[in-house]
């Protein structure tokens, strides 16, 4: 569970750094956070085979994993250059947007279990 914790830093490192202009900061954030979600999203796998409603975090992190190799891999070729294309901005946007979807979902499902 810990580890999960390593693509949303990195994701949100990315962001920062984009917010700051630093865009090779960001593109190495995103390229980082690619193997750590890859982790993630077994590791929810293999929670997802042991327990059903756990499906929808393995699938989210899935998502997650596409969405970091889309967006460092649209940024590799323009690194020197120093911008960014939407697509690669639009890739880090989603998957703060699917870690905050994550972060609703975990909260729905604590509730319930109380």
């Amino acid at each position: 569970m810990g580890r999960r914790w390593i693509p949303v830093a990195l994701v949100l490192a990315a962001a920062a750094a984009d917010g700051a202009g630093a865009h090779g900061v960001a593109f190495y954030a995103l390229l980082a956070a690619v193997p750590a979600a890859a982790v993630a999203a077994l590791e929810a796998f293999g929670e997802a085979l042991d327990e059903p409603r756990a499906q929808l975090q393995a699938l989210l992190w899935g998502i997650v994993v596409a969405l970091t190799v889309a967006g460092a891999a649209v940024r590799a070729p323009l690194l020197d250059q120093g911008t960014v294309p939407a697509v690669g901005r639009s890739a880090v946007v989603a998957c703060l947007g699917v870690f905050c979807f994550q972060a609703l979902l975990g909260v729905v499902t604590e509730l319930r279990r109380s």
